[in-house]
């Protein structure tokens, strides 16, 4: 497990107490100081002291104290969050035969914190085989795992905040309520009005906020006023929904003690904040009780502590505003694991966020999703690359939308937190194509219709050029439907992909006329027979598709043969293949009286079309392919014109079957 530095480092040492009663009478006064040090949570101040003597312990006799030592000092590297220190040191105990086997459990953590993940994946196995039961072992191992396959990344842009920043930490920003323009967090930056803390080695934490101007742009942040800060850690805020009332967590330090956190309160007033109360939860005065988060509609206080009754480590609980005796509750074991649950936040009465380093993740603390279930449990999800990182992620706030703030100290050998801000961009999903005729050319004023089964029902008349467009949303399964007055209507069926990803779809409409004969491509019969050949079915299928999408149309369907042969032979065998077609669209489940079956052998020509003289230049336009044409054409191109000539194609005769 891990803790955070100032106030949210801040955990139970009956550990550390231990190991410091082991070392102490084994040294001079100045083991005995960082002893103490260490146990009141001095970690900055402790490790100095502890580097200064592991350098002093060169004698061959004195390697079991010096890997004792460098366990202490690796153990207030990891208090600090200073993985790679930390690592090092757990490294240095192991070589000097320290026989606390968590050693080998702290190394696998600080090397997973350090994005060293193949290494950390081997101290873990290591440690399983000494505590094969160990859940936090376990738990650390799946997220090392994870990560080292680079899974989980989402689409979360995450950008350091600089404006918020300075040279030390700065964590924990909130937004008030309802509020966007205006953000809070906590600073231990040099003009803070509290002395150095021993803990960390930098300025103790304050509270300063942050506005926006009429621009909306943010300002240089400024501590807030009235009598909220004082030479005291402040930090870790929430508000009730009012926004007139902060819940603050502060540092309590008393002379040779260890340092524990409490939580109180701040009355706000013409701007100006009071000096904070304490805000009594239970009698316990020794368990740490920090982070607090008010819950939207202002019933519940969500905090976390290390009181007894927990899963181990810290855990998240909370207490009822309204009626607090009797009402304190752990939030169970979905949420609490042996490790460390902190920093809650209550988006809704159903979604909590908080920061774990019991749950597998990516190293240090990371952040979680968790959603109430109709039975009552929790569905927690882990916030994903590059929310998460593999140091400390913690300390959300939300604004607009899927926006806001959280607190990283990712790139820090120091540990030193900075705020980021994150943000998800919308995914563009979109549909669009053209509407043309039978010609490739664009239909005017075609209207477009996009329904979903999601409820959404869209409409658009397409551009000049017949381009159309429409956004989706993902995994919806769609209905379009384009028509024209004079064109039949055309029918499309799609489901747009899950994936969160964007993506662009195009479908376009080929729309039948009302007022000429169309041709319906590749239909295909034996030699000098009416039998429709296999390959046909597809273009029969569309076929039936759109006698379907216009159910009050009529149609003839013409057959037509080239020049060869007699005209008698010619007319039989045309009307024999449209009867053909006529009996497969019938087999379909299409009216025999809405179909009429004509051959016309010869008698009708084609005339070039402007799609077909882009499909064979060596005609024009408008050319009619008669058997005088076509005979002064070289052999070559009697062909082409003979097989343009052989085809099958549909008039509508009415459009309003059955509709009185």
């Amino acid at each position: 497990m891990k803790s955070r530095n100032i106030l949210h480092r801040i955990a139970a040492m009956a550990v550390v107490g231990a190991m410091a009663a082991g070392v102490a009478g084994c040294g001079g006064a100045k083991l005995s100081t960082a002893n103490e040090q260490l146990a009141r949570g001095e970690y900055s101040d402790a490790a100095k002291t502890y580097r200064k003597i592991y350098n002093k312990l060169t004698k061959k006799e004195e390697r079991p104290l010096r890997g004792e030592v460098a366990a202490k000092m690796a153990e207030c590297h990891r208090r600090l969050s200073q993985f790679q220190r930390a690592a090092a040191a757990y490294q240095n105990a192991i070589r000097y035969e320290w026989p606390d086997t968590m050693a080998y459990l702290r190394l696998a953590e600080m090397l997973h914190a350090s994005g060293q993940y193949g290494q950390a994946v081997k101290a873990y196995e290591e440690y399983l085989s000494m505590r094969p039961e160990s859940a936090e072992a376990k738990n650390g191992l799946a997220g090392a795992q994870v990560a080292a396959k680079k899974a989980g990344a989402t689409r979360y842009v995450v950008r350091k905040s600089d404006l918020f920043n300075s040279p030390r930490s700065d964590f924990g920003p909130m937004f008030v309520p309802g509020e966007t323009d205006r953000l809070y967090f906590a600073t231990t930056r040099e003009k803070v009005n509290g002395p150095r803390s021993e803990i960390t080695g930098m300025k103790k934490g304050d509270i300063w906020m942050s506005s926006k101007d009429e621009k909306g742009l943010w300002q240089r942040p400024e501590p807030v006023e009235g009598e909220l800060n004082t030479d005291m850690d402040e930090g870790i805020i929430s508000f009730a929904p009012d926004g007139n009332l902060m819940y603050l967590t502060r540092a309590r330090r008393e002379p040779n003690s260890s340092t524990t956190v409490e939580i109180f309160t701040s009355q706000r007033s013409d701007a100006k904040w009071s000096a904070p109360v304490k805000f009594e939860i239970t009698g316990d005065t020794l368990s740490a009780m920090g982070h607090p988060a008010v819950s939207p509609d202002g019933q519940w206080l969500y905090f976390s502590s290390d009181m007894p009754g927990g899963s181990g480590g810290r855990d998240i609980w909370r207490i009822n505003l309204t009626q607090k005796i009797g009402s304190l509750e752990n939030l169970g074991e979905w949420i609490n694991t042996p490790g460390n649950e902190m920093f809650p936040y209550v988006r809704t009465d159903s979604v909590l966020y908080f920061a774990s380093d019991g749950h597998p993740g990516y190293g240090g603390l990371d952040l979680f999703r968790a959603e109430l279930k109709p039975s009552g449990g929790w569905a927690v999800t882990n916030m994903g690359t590059p929310i998460n990182s593999a140091s400390d992620d913690f300390g959300i706030t939300f604004g607009e939308g899927e926006s806001g703030f959280f607190t990283s100290n990712r790139n820090d050998a120091r540990g030193y937190d900075a705020i980021y801000s994150f943000e998800l961009p919308e995914l563009k999903i979109m549909i669009s194509g053209w509407v043309l005729d039978k010609d490739e050319e664009p239909v005017p004023n075609a209207v477009i219709r996009i329904v979903g089964n999601d409820g959404s029902n869209q409409k658009q008349v397409a551009r000049d050029d017949g381009s159309f467009s429409f956004p989706l949303e993902r995994g919806v399964s769609y209905v379009m439907l384009a028509g024209a007055k004079g064109y039949l209507n055309a029918r499309q069926e799609f489901t747009s992909d899950t994936a969160e990803e964007d993506a662009e779809y195009g479908v376009d409409f080929i729309l039948a006329s009302i007022t000429k004969p169309v041709v319906i491509d590749n239909i295909f019969y034996d030699f000098d027979k009416a039998t429709l050949r296999p390959e046909s079915k597809e273009a029969l299928d569309e076929m039936v598709q759109v006698l379907r999408d216009n159910p009050n149309v009529t149609i003839e369907m013409a057959s037509h043969t080239d020049r060869k042969g007699t005209d008698e032979y010619n007319i039989d065998l045309s009307s024999r293949r449209a009867k053909s077609v006529i009996d497969y669209l019938i087999s379909q489940g299409i009216a025999p009286d809405r179909l009429q079956s004509q051959g016309y052998g010869e008698s009708r020509p084609k005339t070039i079309t402007k799609k077909l003289a882009r499909e064979y230049p060596q005609f024009n336009e408008g050319d009619v392919l008669t058997e005088k044409y076509i005979l002064a054409l070289d052999e070559e191109n009697q062909e082409v014109a003979d097989q343009i000539n052989r085809r099958t194609e549909f008039q509508v005769l009415s459009i309003d079957y059955k509709m009185y």
